[in-house]
């Protein structure tokens, strides 16, 4: 009897007892995108790596290359390249601090002060957004207008004795670096204002509250909230902008011509792949490298 009630028990609890998932299913989920990466980020790294070590063909037509270990392409292509390669992360740097500077303030009155007015606050989006209706060759082309020797913003520069009469904007660093600002300007704002957005205002007042400056209450309480917000965007914006190559093939000359422009030329007019794919290689590696220690430095909870 107390054997048959046992197995009538144990009978009993199995019935009730919910069926587990099988453990496949998970992995099967993240399968399609697991394919994905293997085929369009994975697979194109190896290809482009394998092409920035090869050989050109003896005797072979311009463009005909063999599969090789020649490392010596990276040295090449640094050694003859390197002053692109530094002004790139010089704009890209300086493209990334002058939208910061823009962008904060811009995504704090967004997010901060026209907060409880909700038609502000969404005209307000709407003009930081409106810039991604139109093409971005065409944005870039534009500036090549407001740039122009006669255009109202030079005119007036010199006017009022800030720019020499015999100076000008349009291909130059200058028109470079504006025109990677206003086109990444969106990447940096809005990601800074979706952190101040969950922002709540108590805090600020409670800082207030203890006497704190304005200055001091920013410095305090703001900002380090924010900051997974200026992490993300300085990243969003100064990635892309190094790499750029449009700004400054359209408003720039080959005195300004970024990596982006060099490897462009080796691929496309050239025809030199191993040093275009060496190009490409090196500046997404320095690139992961100099995120990797920024986000590091940075050490914001959302991030790292």
């Amino acid at each position: 009897m107390a054997l048959a009630g046992a197995l009538h028990t144990s009978g009993a609890g199995a019935e009730v007892s919910p069926q587990r998932p099988g453990r496949r299913v998970p992995y099967l989920l993240l399968l399609p995108g697991t394919l994905w990466l293997l085929v369009f980020f994975a697979l194109p790294i190896v290809v482009l790596f394998s092409t920035s070590l090869m050989v050109p063909v003896p005797g072979g037509e311009i463009g005909e290359y063999a599969p090789g270990l020649r490392f010596a392409n990276y040295t090449e292509a640094l050694a003859q390249y390197w002053p692109q390669f530094l002004r790139s992360f010089g704009y890209g740097l300086t493209a990334t601090v002058l939208a910061l500077a823009i962008g904060y303030p811009l995504a704090y009155v967004i997010a901060v002060r026209a907060r409880g007015r909700p038609l502000l606050q969404q005209v307000m989006l709407l003009m930081v957004i409106a810039p991604f209706f139109v093409s971005f060759i065409l944005r870039t082309l534009a500036w090549r207008q407001i740039l122009a020797d006669e255009s109202l913003v030079v005119t007036t520069l010199k006017a009022v004795s800030l720019l020499p009469d015999d100076a000008r904007l349009t291909a130059t660093p200058v028109a470079v670096i504006a025109g990677l600002t206003y086109n990444f300007l969106p990447f940096m704002t809005l990601p800074i204002y979706a952190s101040l957005e969950r922002l709540d205002l108590r805090l600020i007042e409670a800082g207030q509250d203890l006497y704190a400056s304005a200055v001091g209450t920013f410095r305090r309480v703001t900002l380090p909230l924010s900051m997974p917000g200026v992490v993300a965007g300085t990243l969003l914006t100064f990635i892309p902008a190094t790499g750029d190559y449009v700004n400054a093939a359209l408003l720039g000359t080959s005195r300004t011509a970024m990596i982006g422009n060099v490897i462009d030329s080796r691929f496309f007019r050239v025809v030199d792949y191993p040093t275009a794919a060496a190009l490409s290689f090196m500046l997404m590696g320095t690139i992961v490298v100099l995120v990797a220690l920024y986000v590091r430095r940075a050490g914001t909870e959302d991030l790292v």
